[in-house]
Parts: structure tokens; sequence; C-alpha cells
């Protein structure tokens, strides 16, 4: 059986392919239909460099969602027909570091799409370890979105408990998913701010969020002159009497265009959580629009 591939072969070398579908899956991983892919600011650059090129030809893909059709020996945390997102990072579960919960730590640590083929491809076999099941009525370009939103809610989550503003600048997919976070959890003000004013004003749109300048006096102004606390450096982050908080998100490749329907997803904080190292069992319930521009078979 054939199917096709966006496969990477070299630096700006990038070809869609019919190559041959994965066979039976082995002993713990499972077979995918890929139903959505995001594309990643990450999978932009190494396309245009290949710094991060371990093997040609590769198939990227790390933000996906898919539908189980085939699972191998051992697997009992997923079924076929189960609609799944993926954990990017591709850990081992067998060294000290997983063992003590810190995968992100993983001796051996990798991501999909670099030590294993991701989803720019109409199937697609991971372990079921990085595998977490999402409600099946999802829409799928709601869903490719659930590791993008994880490394949003970590953002959010870093910023300490203040009342004032908050302002997020850059916004691409993670810049606007973290103000969309916010609209929905923080009881201050939500500022935003890019250096595309189009794009800008999509997310402000969506969020509610207050436009500001990207220049000092502009900042200034919209804040108060509040002292800003930035989460990077842990210092100014432990200033919890500070009124406002700012943080930068990179503009990411997959921007927002059309907000045609609205959605709900439902993702195990179990997976979001090691992204910040918070240990709630309580699953994450968001609502958010369905943004266009993902790679959909």
């Amino acid at each position: 059986m054939m199917m096709r591939a966006a496969r990477l072969h070299g630096p700006g070398d990038l070809r869609v392919e019919n190559i041959a579908a994965p066979g039976a899956p082995e002993v713990g991983w499972v077979k995918l239909r890929v139903d959505a892919a995001g594309i990643c600011g990450s999978d932009l650059h190494n396309f245009r460099t290949g710094q991060w090129i371990s093997r040609s030809p590769s198939t990227a893909g790390h933000e996906l969602t898919g539908t189980v059709i085939a699972i191998g020996e051992g697997v009992d945390t997923v079924a076929v027909g189960d609609r799944v997102v993926a954990d990017s990072r591709f850990w081992c579960g067998e060294c000290a570091q997983c063992h003590a919960g810190r995968r992100h730590l993983c001796t051996s640590l990798g991501f999909v799409g670099e030590i294993c083929d991701g989803g720019f491809a109409e199937q697609a076999v991971l372990p079921a370890r990085l595998l977490h099941v999402v409600d099946t009525a999802l829409d799928e370009r709601v869903a490719a979105m659930a590791e993008p939103l994880a490394v949003a809610l970590h953002a959010v989550r870093r910023l300490p408990k203040t009342v004032g503003s908050v302002l997020v600048v850059g916004c691409g997919t993670i810049g606007g998913l973290a103000a969309l976070l916010l609209s929905r959890t923080f009881a201050g003000t939500v500022l935003v701010a890019d250096r595309n004013p189009g794009r800008c004003a999509r997310v402000a749109r969506v969020t509610d969020a207050s436009i500001v300048d990207l220049n000092r006096d502009a900042i200034a102004a919209a804040t108060a002159d509040a002292p800003c606390s930035l989460p990077s450096k842990r210092p100014a982050a432990s200033q919890h009497s500070a009124s406002c908080s700012a943080f930068s998100m990179p503009a990411a490749s997959l921007r927002w265009s059309a907000y045609s329907m609205g959605a709900s997803i439902s993702i195990p904080t179990s997976w979001l959580n090691a992204k910040s190292h918070c240990w709630d069992a309580t699953p994450l319930q968001m609502s958010f629009p369905t943004p266009s521009g993902c790679l959909a078979n």
C-alpha cells in the first residue's frame, strides 16, 4: 500500500512523494491515520537551514492528530478508532529522568519528525506512550493545536499572580493562544503587541485584548509605568507585587486566519504539566475558535 508524504531531503528540498505506507506496528507502537498536522516555526526553520536534519529523507510534523488504525502488542492505553494527539517530545520512558517524571530531561530526548517520522503524511507510526486520547467529535484542526496550546499554557502558568495587566508580545500561534488563555482565565487587562498590525488586530478581536504599539513609550503608558515581570527571569517572576507582567512569544509559522467555528478540547494535564513541571491530574477543558492554516488530509 502506498501513501503520500511531504519528505525533507535537505535544506530547501521538500518533496511530496508516494512512498510505502507503514506496516503493522511493533510492540508498544501505534499506527495512525493522520487527520491534521500543524506547521511549526521550527519546521520552517529546519526546511530553510537544515539545522535539525538527523536523517534524510525524513517526514516532519510534530503538531498532529490522528485516528488509531492499528496497535502493536502490549498497547492497552489506546484502541482502534480512538482519536489521539501526540506529545512532540520523543522520550524513552526507561532512563532515570523519565522514571522520575522529568521526561523533558530524558537522556535520549528527541522529537517526533526527527527521531521518527511525523505527521506530514497520510499515516504515521508512533509509540503509544506519546499518545493521548481526545474526543472523536473534536474538529481535527482544533485537536492539532494541542501541542502549541500546551506551550502557551506553560507560559501563562509561569506568570506571577497579578491583578494588573499582562502584555503578550508577538501574536503568532503561541502568542495568540496565550492571549486566548489569558482572556478566559486572567482577571486583569490583556494587552497584545506585534510588528504585524493585521495579525495583532486579529488576535485582539478574538480575545478582546487591547492593542499596544510596539515601542517603549506606548508600553509604558499602557501599563501605567508599572514594573514589568518577565517569567524568563526567575527573580523578576517572583515579584508578585508587580502590577504588569510581560512575556514574548515568537511568531510561529502557523498563522491564524479565519475563525469559522468554536470547539472544546480536553487535554490531560499529565502531559501539559510535564511542560510546566507541575503535576496536576485535573484535565483542562478549554473552548476556543478553530484556526485555519493546518495541513489536513
